[in-house]
């Protein structure tokens, strides 16, 4: 039996965003990896800890 995936939360979300990161990159992460959840209808992308994740 399959356990059920994580919830992240708000508090997580905005931690991830003070990534040490230069902004640009920051913004192409966060749009990567929300893109990326969206389109996997899951609640993590994949790349736990970057920015959108």
């Amino acid at each position: 039996m399959k356990s059920a995936p994580r919830r992240r939360s708000f508090g997580q979300f905005l931690t991830n965003l003070d990534a040490p990161y230069p902004l640009p990159t920051k913004i192409k992460m966060l749009i990567r990896n929300l893109t990326r959840r969206v389109l996997r209808a899951q609640t993590c992308c994949g790349h736990d800890g970057e920015p959108g994740c």
